[in-house]
């Protein structure tokens, strides 16, 4: 088991306490490299709920993402949104997506999102 970056955790930490959402990040976790706003946790369990919820065939796990979570120790994921996984000049999905990424599987950090375009 590898140990967490202590700053990555700090910011991870100072998210979920200001309750904002406008701070941008790019990571490299497992090769993949996804860039994007962060959320607290607590607002990304919603939105992911809600999508379930709207959908027939998916609805019956939108509870799962509205449990409780504990907030008083450190933080062990960064929830994105807005986010996109950075293939070539390709940003997957076009529209942004929301993704879970464990600290402790980040190789790589930078502040900030990488902004693409087709032009």
């Amino acid at each position: 088991m590898s140990k967490p970056d202590e700053l990555l955790v700090d910011v991870a930490a100072l998210v979920e306490s200001g309750h904002s959402n406008q701070m941008t990040l790019t990571v490299v976790a497992g090769g993949a490299v996804i860039t994007g706003r962060l959320a607290p946790e607590a607002v990304w369990r919603q939105r992911v709920s809600e999508v379930l919820a709207d959908s027939a065939s998916l609805n019956k796990f939108s509870a799962v993402f509205t449990a409780t979570t504990c907030e008083e120790k450190a933080p062990t994921h960064l929830h994105f949104h807005v986010s996109r996984i950075l293939q070539g000049t390709v940003g997957i999905p076009e529209t942004g997506g929301m993704y879970r990424v464990a600290i402790d599987d980040v190789s790589a950090w930078t502040v900030g999102d990488f902004s693409y375009s087709d032009q």
